[in-house]
């Protein structure tokens, strides 16, 4: 049999507690003449058969016909003191509610100026308070049949989401920006949510964004982009990347790194051959000078220089240093 209820109150409402419902499962048994008890920061709100009925505020309330108007219409019964009727009870914290988390379960997509695509991850906190609690429980129990604090957080924290995303999407040029736009972003996206959270009673007093931090792909191409800004030149960048992976390819193990170096070295040959000639311009082949201006001679200081720095790197024998330097210091 079920027990009837002669005082109702939720004295342990905790600060981060929005709601809770007596009883907790089923409907409850009532009657009138029992004892509500609302505490400050409360309010009382009676739901039957999906709807918020009437709504208490704080203090002692003795329910009777006349403070349960519409719970009595829609039982459509005159009680009497010792006859029960059945509702649920629901205790709503009125109070600021402060410190509520909010962060993406999966990654957001969002396209980027400088990296094309990128995919980050986004977490913060809000601050808000159930400034209408009769709409909070009709829309929050009778529309969607949350019961528990840890629905309502979990469907709050997917309106915050889906807003913020749109307003990413619309106003963020690139990721790398991001830092110094929380502040804005944090306000657009309050003025954004506003009618959102008014629409179930609340009202959202702050939010704040603590973070917003790249996935692993997206912190990789990060890294390549820092890479090309610090070389400043894409031409150069490019060809820097290929003379690297060359260079691991050589250093590794087995035919292809044995392949590799060959390769290398002759490279390295035909290299040597085109600046040694370069450097070795004799006065019998001049360069063609420009028109009305007379044949420049090659400078014997930078051709010794240049052959010199060619033996340090090992690219020519002493023997033919040896050679040319005595050939250049003849013709002087």
């Amino acid at each position: 049999m079920a027990r009837i209820l002669d005082v109702v109150e939720y004295p342990n409402m905790g600060s981060d507690e929005i709601v809770h419902r007596i009883p907790e499962r089923g409907a409850g048994d009532f009657r009138l003449g029992s004892q509500l008890i609302v505490r400050e920061g409360q309010a009382a709100i009676f739901f039957r058969d999906g709807k918020a009925l009437d709504a208490f505020g704080p203090g002692r309330h003795t329910l009777t016909t006349a403070n349960l108007p519409l719970l009595v219409n829609l039982v459509k019964k005159v009680f009497s003191g010792d006859t029960p009727f059945t509702a649920e009870c629901y205790f709503v914290n009125t109070t600021d509610i402060l410190d509520q988390r909010w962060g993406t379960p999966e990654p957001i997509t969002l396209r980027d100026e400088v990296l094309r695509m990128v995919r980050i991850r986004a977490h913060g906190t809000y601050n808000m308070q159930v400034t209408d609690p009769q709409l909070f429980v009709a829309q929050i129990v009778g529309a969607r049949g949350y019961y528990s604090t840890k629905d309502i957080e979990n469907y709050l924290r997917s309106i915050i989401i889906n807003r913020l995303t749109d307003l990413l999407g619309e106003n963020t040029k690139s990721i790398l920006d991001l830092p110094a736009m929380f502040e804005e972003v944090s306000a657009g996206a309050r003025v954004r949510l506003r009618g959102d959270f008014a629409a179930l009673g609340l009202t959202l007093k702050q939010l704040y964004i603590l973070s917003v931090s790249p996935t692993e792909e997206t912190s990789k191409a990060i890294d390549e982009a820092a890479s090309m800004g610090a070389v400043g030149d894409m031409d150069r960048y490019m060809k820097f990347k290929a003379a690297r992976a060359i260079g691991d390819a050589a250093t590794a193990g087995g035919a292809a790194g044995e392949a590799t170096q060959a390769g290398l070295g002759l490279g390295t040959g035909l290299a040597a051959g085109r600046i040694l000639a370069e450097s070795l311009v004799t006065p019998s082949t001049p360069a063609a000078p420009p028109a009305g201006a007379a044949p420049a001679a090659p400078d014997p200081m930078q051709t010794l220089k240049q052959l010199k720095d060619l033996l340090d790197a090992g690219l020519i024998s002493q023997e033919d240093y040896d050679a040319k330097k005595k050939d250049i210091l003849d013709r002087l």
